[in-house]
């Protein structure tokens, strides 16, 4: 079943179109990777969806909702979190204040979806006290999860995840990516310039390029495209 379509989506910022007529869609349950260089429309494609950028043209449908024109609020409350590029934590709340923040849609935290995040992140336990600006770069992304998880989404948008990470937490953040989506039930589309990773833990894949898809196929078959590998992998 298809949980989210993009149609001929256009959007950008005043005079700039970021993203160019895209098309793409993630089936329920699914991990999903959209890879692609700096600037090429992966952030804008993920905030649109989001309803952060105004879609200018095409529609977004979620579930049989259209969200082209929704808020915000609306979108997240529909079932769509995003975890944004940089995290975007509250620096001076604690750990578990940012939590309860995740769940302001709901009007509150449930209890149970608290110990589910801690469950995930037993680190974030341990610091639950502590405020978000004193965390590692690590545990500040194992937050803005964490976070996110607590509006209880179906789709998850991920943007960079493993940005700024050292090799050992990114593998760790992967991971959990994984968990999340075979524990939970948590269908993700994520953004990713370590398109190893990306390939490695997603079904589908979308390969953008200036503001439009130019390529689409099962992950393990992108892993072993010659382009694929030359321009986004690092092999020469």
């Amino acid at each position: 079943m298809t949980l989210l379509k993009l149609d001929s989506v256009v959007s950008g910022y005043d005079a700039i179109l970021a993203v160019k007529s895209i098309s793409l869609e993630v089936g329920e349950g699914e991990i999903v990777a959209l890879i692609g260089s700096n600037g090429a429309g992966k952030t804008t494609t993920l905030r649109t969806i989001s309803g952060l950028v105004r879609c200018r043209s095409g529609s977004i449908a979620f579930a049989g909702d259209d969200l082209t024109k929704m808020q915000p609020h609306a979108i997240v409350k529909r079932g769509v979190s995003m975890v944004p590029e940089g995290r975007g934590i509250f620096h001076r709340l604690s750990v578990t204040e940012n939590l309860h923040m995740g769940a302001y849609v709901r009007g509150r935290a449930d209890p149970e979806d608290l110990d589910r995040v801690f469950s995930l992140f037993p680190r974030l336990k341990e610091r639950a006290k502590q405020l978000g600006g004193t965390l590692s770069g690590g545990e500040q992304q194992m937050l803005a999860i964490g976070r996110a998880l607590m509006a209880a989404p179906r789709l998850m948008l991920l943007d960079e995840p493993s940005m700024g990470l050292s090799p050992i937490l990114t593998d760790v953040i992967f991971e959990t990516i994984k968990d999340i989506n075979t524990r939970l039930g948590t269908t993700i589309l994520l953004v990713e310039q370590n398109a190893f990773q990306a390939l490695a833990v997603s079904k589908q894949a979308y390969v953008i390029e200036s503001g439009r898809i130019v390529m689409h196929a099962p992950s393990e078959e992108l892993a072993q495209d010659p382009e694929v590998r030359k321009h986004y992998m690092g092999e020469i």
